[in-house]
């Protein structure tokens, strides 16, 4: 959420902001009208109240004066500036509300040197490794055929028992998914606490991200409990100190998780969802971070650099973009994708997006820290990245690595996770 005082002191950088997502400016006419309209309510509640308050200290007085005409006179304008303070306050409620559902729906600043553009076309391109100046025959086969030939992938069964842009991984399939997981985990053991939270949550933890109200749509929602099930480990790690003022002296606190993540991919029918490139369900380890202000930069580069070593060290081809405005996720403010090319799907997978929040997710759920010696607080800046998104990466992999016999050479890094295994055979 953004800060109000910016909508009162200069609406036109924040309307500016708006601009270079592409989004309607004409949501910052309606909080800044909005805001206006509740502090004149507020201001008048505030007067009846003292009036009331003063009256009664009249009434008083003048009952132990001996005064009781005069005194019932005051009390029957109290009663009268008390049906008025109702009507005030119920007002004042009802702009509140709509006051923040508006806030809500607004997404964040971007960051100055955030690119300009408003589509994935604008995105800048800030290296390429690993890329293969040509694929053979047998690397140019897509992940699903792999996967069926050599039973490491089900994707029928999975539609049978749970519909479309589902997948079952088997055999060795699932070895290496697991593999992944570990291999994403134990390399950011250095620095980060690993957390397991639970995967489905309050409105209020999604509400803190950002994800809600803006994208109920892509969300999976469990009514008779008014739950959600999340759709990255990011919905709860910011949510894990909600409400709390952190000491300074303990931020940057790194954080990292393994869970299963939920996604409806809302309007994506008949577009990537072969195989693995678009599904509702997969696994992913999540780094997390809260810092200062003065920390951000450099916590942004750690976890895009580790995010993006996992990659590297895997040998995969890929390619780090600088998002484009209007492609930066509402929460966002500065947003560096790493994508995959998977040589058989013939395209670029994004397997992660690194971004810096700066305090739009720490406003939504009230994290605060104090500097030592200083009595007030301010807002924590947040970040996250997947260190490592397993179906994507997975597909890579499996497409890279497809030997000439059609049998898949495990990177070298994820062997000590295969317990032994350095390939995957063709069945016999």
């Amino acid at each position: 959420m953004l800060d109000i005082k910016l909508f009162r002191t200069d609406p036109e950088a924040v309307k500016a902001a708006v601009a270079r997502r592409g989004d309607d400016t004409a949501a910052v006419d309606r909080v800044v009208e909005l805001d206006a309209r509740l502090r004149a309510v507020g201001t008048e509640r505030d007067d009846v109240r003292s009036e009331i308050n003063s009256l009664s200290k009249q009434v008083g007085q003048l009952h132990r004066d001996g005064k009781g005409d005069e005194a019932a006179e005051l009390q029957a304008r109290s009663r009268e500036l008390g049906g008025r303070e109702g009507v005030l306050a119920e007002e004042a409620e009802l702009l509140q509300d709509k006051l923040r559902d508006e806030l809500l729906h607004i997404a964040n600043m971007p960051a100055d040197d955030a690119p300009d553009g408003l589509t994935e076309d604008d995105n800048v391109v800030v290296r390429v490794e690993h890329l293969q100046d040509d694929y053979a025959d047998h690397q140019k086969v897509p992940h699903w055929e792999i996967g069926e030939e050599l039973g490491i992938l089900d994707v029928d069964r999975a539609v049978r028992m749970s519909g479309s842009m589902f997948a079952m991984y088997r055999g060795a399939g699932a070895h290496l998914l697991s593999a992944l997981i570990n291999y994403g985990l134990d390399r950011n053991r250095d620095a980060f606490e690993q957390v397991r939270p639970p995967t489905v949550v309050k409105t209020d933890t999604m509400i803190g991200t950002g994800h809600l109200p803006k994208f109920a749509d892509d969300a999976y929602h469990l009514e008779r409990d008014d739950l959600w099930a999340i759709p990255t480990a990011e919905v709860p790690l910011t949510s894990l100190v909600a409400g709390e003022v952190l000491d300074a002296a303990d931020l940057p606190m790194r954080l990292m998780a393994h869970t299963t993540c939920y996604r409806r991919e809302a309007g994506s029918a008949g577009r990537d969802t072969r195989g693995l490139l678009r599904v509702h369900e997969f696994d992913k380890v999540e780094l997390y971070s809260f810092c200062t202000p003065e920390q951000a930069q450099d916590m942004h580069m750690e976890i895009l650099e580790r995010a993006e070593q996992a990659i590297r060290d895997l040998g995969l081809a890929h390619r780090v973009l600088d998002l484009a405005c209007g492609d930066i996720s509402g929460a966002g403010a500065r947003t560096f994708d790493i994508e995959v090319f998977a040589p058989g799907a013939d395209r670029w997978l994004e397997v992660s997006s690194v971004s810096w929040c700066s305090t739009y997710q720490a406003r939504r759920a009230n994290i605060r820290f104090r500097r030592s010696g200083e009595k007030g607080t301010e807002f924590v800046h947040s970040l996250n990245g997947s260190g490592l998104a397993v179906p994507r990466v997975w597909a890579g992999i499996v497409e890279t690595f497809r030997q000439v016999d059609g049998s898949v050479r495990i990177p070298d890094v994820l062997q000590p996770y295969m317990g032994g295994l350095t390939e995957i055979p063709v069945p016999a």
